[in-house]
Order: structure tokens, then sequence, then C-alpha cells
């Protein structure tokens, strides 16, 4: 089999997102390939992304920043619409929705959605949601989650933890196909399913 140091990246890249263990030896196998300039390159750029990356204290967004800045561009930015939060799965949900150029309110990315097979269908963050919406003065949240089993199972629990806050709950229309993702929504597509939000 591979040597012990092959064998323990491509372990490590097989916990990315879609990464399988062969294509995880493509990568290893890339890697040793490369001159070494480059090879440095790519090392340095992981260095820097720990260093520059802070997550948003308000709304988990990554954003680059050398100060002690907590807040994301977006949050920070004062032309938003303070009393609309748009919920969604992950940073990717995010940059697509704002590509379009029609949302103007806030965000909160909740991290996961539920995982159907564990007996377990709690979500870390929902607390952390619930004080943000707490401590502010929304008047309508956007549900805006991937129209899958999981992502349905999510919205559906979203709103029973919400309903307590009597704050107008909507989800995305349906131009968005059963079993697609945001993140692959053409612009078009995102807008209208935020026009027809119900």
């Amino acid at each position: 089999m591979y040597p012990k140091s092959i064998q323990k990246l491509i372990e490590l890249f097989s916990k990315f997102p879609t990464v399988g263990p062969r294509t995880a030896s493509r990568f290893i196998f890339y890697l040793i390939k490369l001159d070494q300039e480059k090879f440095d390159e790519l090392l340095n750029s992981i260095t820097d992304l720990r260093k520059a990356i802070k997550i948003c204290s308000s709304c988990f967004n990554p954003f680059e920043s050398l100060d002690d800045t907590k807040l994301c561009p977006v949050c920070r930015d004062i032309s938003r619409d303070k009393i609309l939060l748009c919920i969604v799965e992950k940073e990717i949900d995010l940059i697509s929705i704002e590509k379009t150029k029609k949302y103007k309110g806030l965000y909160f990315i909740l991290g996961e959605t539920i995982n159907l097979k564990k007996s377990d269908k709690s979500i870390k963050r929902i607390e952390e949601l619930k004080q943000r919406i707490e401590n502010s003065n929304f008047q309508e949240i956007i549900i805006a989650f991937n129209p899958t089993t999981e992502g349905e199972a999510t919205s559906l629990y979203i709103q029973r933890e919400l309903k307590p806050f009597n704050i107008k709950i909507t989800r995305l229309g349906r131009g968005l196909p059963m079993g697609g993702e945001l993140e692959y929504a053409d612009e078009e597509t995102l807008s209208s399913a935020f026009e027809g939000r119900k």
C-alpha cells in the first residue's frame, strides 16, 4: 500500500466535502509532482488563510481582516435592511444570493442541515440564531435552504423553533427545482425564488 505520509494525507483530504479516497490520492500525487516554489506557495496560502480569515460573530460569515473587527462587511454595512434576516445553510449560499443583488437584508449561516440518518435531529447553532433574533428587530425571517429532503426537514425545524417569536417567516418560492442546490442555481432563478417567497 501507500507509505504512511501519503496514507495520512489521503485520510485528511478524504474528510473534505465530496472528496473520496480516490480523489484524495490524486491530490497527493499532484502535490508530489509540484516544484518546490509552487508547493511553498500553496503552503503559505493555507497559513495565510488561517491568519487572515475570521468568522463573523453575528452571522458566521468568513471574512478577511487583519485587525480586531468582529463583524463581516455585510453585517457592518449600514445600508442593509435591518428588519430582514435570511437563514442559509452554508457560506456559498450567501455568496450565491448576494450575486443576485435582489436581497439587501442580513444573514445567518446555520452551518448544517438535519441529518435524517441520526437520532439527534437538533442543530448546533439554533440557540445562537434565537439569541440573534431576540436581540434584533427583525420583521421577516427568510428561510433559504436547498429544496432537498434534508433542506425541507431543516426548514420545518427552524419554523417550529422560531414560532414563539411571532415574526413573519417565509421560504423561497418554488423557482428552485426539487433536489437542487442554491449554489448551482443561476441568478435569475434565485431572484425569482426570492420574489416568490411566501
